[in-house]
C-alpha cells in the first residue's frame, strides 16, 4: 500500500519509522523492538541523554530527519499533551500513550484528557494509560515491559482494556498464536471499534478477543460485531464489571431482574460474540477458533482409553448443552473389527488398552471413530513429565490421531484433562497439522457450545439487526413520573395490548354499579402514581362477586388511594408472564420476558433481548424459558403463542417509541389462554412530567 494512502491507524500498528520519547519506558520499547525484530527506523528523542537503547538520541522532535509513522510517548502526564499537539502537526500517524493520571483520576486528570483529545486531532491515539501494543505479524513492538509472545505468520488478535491482563495473556503457554496485541487503557480517541475494524481488514487475523471493562457505544459496537459475523471472524469476550442502571428508584420486578451484566449477555449473545468468564477459558475458545474456524453444530465423539475419562467427558458435554450421539452402524462395525468383542463401541469410546501402543490399529481405530461425521471429535490424552517418564507410547497415539486426521478430514482436538498435560511443543506440533490442542475439559468442551453459537450467528448474520444509539435520558424538572395503572394500560392498549374490560372512578358510591356492568366476577384496585406493588399494601381485592362484595372492599380500598379502578376478572389463564422493559444508560433498552405473577418472587425463570427485537427472537426468547413447555403445548394444553408474542411486541413498540424518555415498563402478569392474552397490570415510569 502506497505510504499516502494508509490510514493513520494503519500507520501506527504497522510503522516504517518509530519515533520513542522519553526515558527509560521509551529505551524498553527501543529494546522490544529489536527483540522482536522491527525492520524499520527507530528515532529516540531525549533532550538530556546520547543515546537510548544504544541508538543516538535526538534532542527534540523539529530535529527528527523525518515524519515517523508512529510514536511511543513515555513522558510526564502535562508533557504528553504537549508533544501530541507538536506530533500531530508534524503529521504522525499515531501514538500510544503511556503516561497515567487521566480521566481516571480526578476532575484534574480528566480536563488534560480532553486536552489530550484536541492536542491529538486526526491522530490513531493508544491510550492514555496504557502499555501500548505489539505487533507480532510484522514484528512492532511499542511496549515498555517484557511479554511473551512471538513473531507468526497468523494468529488471534487481543484488544485488552488491562494492560496488567494483557500482558499475562503473552505469557501463556498454550501454544495458542497471538497476531496483535493492544491495550487502550482509557481510549480516548482510539478505541475498541476502530481496533476490531483495523483487525478484520487483516487477512491473517483469524479471531479476535476483547478483554473489556465496559461495554463500548452500542450502534457503533454492534456495527463492526456484525461485520465481524459477515467475514467470519469469529470475536470471543471476557468481559468484566458493569454498568451502573438508569433507574434510581426500584418500582418494577424487572430492575431487578436484568441487571445491567444480564443486558450484556443479551448483548453479546444478540452480535454473535462468545462471552466467556475467565481468562482459560478465553484462550481456549480463540485457540479452538483459530484452528476450526466457526460453524453450527454441537454433536461431539470422544475416544479415550479410560473409562472414568469417558464418563467425565460425557457428564460435562452434557452440563455444557453438547450432545454425543450414537455412532452410525459402520462406525459401530469398523470399530468392533479393530477393538474386538471385549470393548463395548459407543461413543464416548473407551478403546481401553488393548492397542495400546500399536501404530496401525490405533490408526484404524481413530480413522474409524473419525468417520463418523460429527461436528467435532475429540481424543482425550494427558501426556505425562517428559523428565520423569518415557512419553514414546504416547507419541505413538497423537501419530495415529494425526494419521486418521489426515485420512478423513475431520474436525479434531486433542484434549488434556490437566492444561500441564500438554506440553508446548505437542500444542505446536497438533495446531501445525490442523488439530486444536485444547488444555482443561470443561474450557475445551464450553469453547466447542461457543464456537457452534458464533458458527449459528455467522449463518443467520442477515436477520440481525443493529443497535440504535442510546441517547441521553430527558429528565424534566420533575424527574421521572410514574403513571398509575389505568393510564399505563390505556397508553399500551392504543399500540394493541389487550386489557380487561374497567372503569374508574373516586366516586365510592358508585363502583357497586360500575362493577355489575362489568360483569361478575371482578377484581378492585387502589389507583395511585407509583403504587406499583398494590397486594403490599392491601390495594387489591380479587374475586367479588357481588355489588355487596365490592362495597366491603371499597372500604378498605379507601385506606390506601382515593382513586379506584375496578377490572372484570380474565379466566381460562394457562400461563402468567411478566413482560419488562427497563433502559440502561449504555446498552439501551432491555426487553425481560419470564414466569410472572406470584412466581416471580419464587422462580428465575426468565429471559433478556435487546430491543429492537425481532418477532421470532421474541417467539425464541419465550420458548427457551423452563415455563416455555407450557407455551407450546403440556398435557393437551397448549396457549395461545403468537398472541403472547404480539402483547409482547406491543409493550416493545411503547417503549421504543417512548426511547428518550422510558425510565421503564412492565406488565405483570401478562395473562396467555387458550385464545389471546391479555395484561391485567401495568406500570409505566417516564423521565420528565406527566404531560
Amino acid at each position: 500500500m502506497a505510504e499516502n494512502l494508509r490510514t493513520p491507524l494503519q500507520r501506527l500498528l504497522d510503522p516504517r519509522t518509530v519515533a520513542v520519547i522519553g526515558g527509560r519506558p521509551a529505551e524498553v520499547a527501543v529494546e522490544q523492538c529489536r527483540a522482536i525484530g522491527y525492520t524499520g527506523e527507530i528515532w529516540p528523542v531525549h533532550p538530556g541523554r546520547e543515546r537510548l537503547g544504544g541508538i543516538a538520541c535526538f534532542p527534540d522532535l523539529a530535529a527528527l530527519p523525518g515524519v515517523p509513522d508512529a510514536a511511543f510517548v513515555a513522558v510526564n502526564r502535562e508533557r504528553t499533551v504537549e508533544v501530541v499537539g507538536e506530533l500531530a502537526r508534524l503529521g504522525v500517524g499515531g501514538v500510544v500513550c503511556h503516561a497515567s493520571g487521566y480521566a481516571e483520576d480526578g476532575e484534574e486528570g480528566a480536563r488534560l484528557e480532553r486536552d489530550l483529545v484536541t492536542a491529538a486531532g486526526g491522530l490513531a491515539l493508544i491510550g492514555p494509560n496504557c502499555l501500548g501494543l505489539v505487533n507480532y505479524l510484522d514484528g512492532v513492538a511499542l511496549w515498555p515491559e517484557q511479554h511473551g509472545g512471538v513473531r507468526v505468520e497468523r494468529g488471534v488478535a487481543l484488544i485488552a482494556q488491562s494492560g496488567n491482563i494483557a500482558e499475562n495473556l503473552t505469557m501463556h503457554r498454550r501454544s495458542l498464536p497471538i497476531a496483535a496485541l493492544v491495550t487502550i487503557g482509557n481510549g480516548a480517541v482510539t478505541g475498541v471499534v476502530d481496533l476490531v475494524e483495523a483487525m478484520l481488514d487483516d487477512p491473517r487475523v483469524t479471531a479476535i478477543g476483547l478483554c473489556l471493562e465496559e461495554i463500548p457505544e452500542v450502534a457503533a459496537f454492534s456495527r463492526v460485531a456484525i461485520e465481524a459475523l459477515r467475514r467470519r471472524v469469529p470475536v470471543v469476550a471476557l468481559k468484566s464489571g458493569s454498568s451502573e442502571l438508569g433507574a434510581q428508584v426500584t418500582l418494577s420486578h424487572t430492575s431487578s431482574l436484568a441487571d445491567s451484566d444480564v443486558l450484556v449477555d443479551a448483548l453479546l449473545a444478540r452480535l454473535g460474540i462468545a462471552r466467556v468468564h475467565d481468562v482459560e477459558t478465553f484462550l481456549e475458545t480463540l485457540k479452538l477458533l483459530h484452528v476450526h474456524g466457526a460453524r453450527p453444530g454441537t454433536t461431539i465423539a470422544s475416544a479415550s482409553c479410560s473409562g472414568g475419562e469417558a464418563a467425565l467427558l460425557a457428564d460435562l458435554a452434557h452440563q455444557t448443552g453438547l450432545t454425543m450421539p450414537a455412532l452410525p452402524d459402520a462406525v459401530r462395525a469398523r470399530l468392533h473389527h479393530v477393538l474386538g468383542d471385549r470393548v463395548s463401541v459407543r461413543n464416548p469410546l473407551d478403546y481401553h488398552t488393548y492397542i495400546w501402543g500399536d501404530a496401525d490399529r490405533l490408526t484404524e481405530c481413530f480413522t474409524a471413530l473419525l468417520g463418523a461425521g460429527l461436528d467435532q471429535h475429540l481424543l482425550m490424552l494427558d501426556f505425562p513429565r517428559s523428565d520423569r517418564c518415557d512419553v514414546g507410547e504416547f507419541e505413538t497415539t497423537v501419530a495415529a490421531w494425526q494419521a486418521a486426521h489426515r485420512a478423513t478430514g475431520a474436525r479434531t482436538c486433542v484434549v488434556s484433562s490437566l492444561p500441564e498435560s500438554m506440553p508446548e511443543d505437542l500444542g505446536r506440533r497438533l495446531l501445525d497439522a490442523g488439530i486444536a490442542p485444547m488444555q482443561g475439559i470443561s474450557s475445551a468442551l464450553t469453547a466447542i457450545a461457543l464456537a457452534a453459537r458464533v458458527g449459528e450467528a455467522q449463518e443467520t448474520v442477515d436477520t440481525i439487526v443493529p443497535l440504535p444509539t442510546v441517547g441521553p435520558l430527558e429528565v424534566g424538572p420533575d424527574g421521572d413520573t410514574a403513571w398509575d395503572e389505568a393510564r399505563a394500560k390505556a397508553a399500551l392498549t392504543s399500540y394493541g395490548l389487550s386489557v380487561p374490560a374497567s372503569a374508574v372512578t373516586d366516586d365510592l358510591e358508585e363502583l357497586p354499579a360500575l362493577a355489575t356492568g362489568l360483569g361478575y366476577p371482578v377484581v378492585l384496585k387502589a389507583l395511585s402514581p407509583g403504587l406499583a406493588h398494590k397486594s403490599d399494601v392491601g390495594g387489591v381485592v380479587v374475586g367479588l362477586d357481588s355489588e355487596d362484595a365490592v362495597r366491603r372492599a371499597a372500604v378498605g380500598l379507601a385506606r390506601v388511594a382515593d382513586r379506584f379502578l375496578v377490572e372484570r376478572m380474565v379466566p381460562g389463564a394457562l400461563i402468567e408472564l411478566l413482560v419488562g422493559v427497563q433502559r440502561d444508560p449504555r446498552l439501551g433498552l432491555g426487553l425481560t420476558v419470564g414466569a410472572g405473577g406470584v412466581l416471580v418472587e419464587l422462580v428465575d425463570d426468565t429471559a433478556t433481548l435487546l430491543l429492537p427485537a425481532t418477532r421470532p427472537q421474541i417467539r425464541a426468547a419465550l420458548t427457551c424459558l423452563r415455563i416455555g413447555p407450557l407455551l407450546t403445548g403440556h398435557r393437551g394444553r397448549v396457549a395461545d403463542l403468537a398472541a403472547a408474542v404480539e402483547a409482547i411486541e406491543a409493550i416493545a413498540a411503547f417503549a421504543i417509541d417512548h426511547a428518550d424518555r422510558l425510565v421503564e415498563v412492565e406488565v405483570n402478569p401478562l395473562l396467555v389462554l387458550a385464545e389471546g392474552a391479555v395484561a391485567v397490570d401495568a406500570l409505566i415510569r417516564l423521565a420528565g412530567p406527566v404531560g
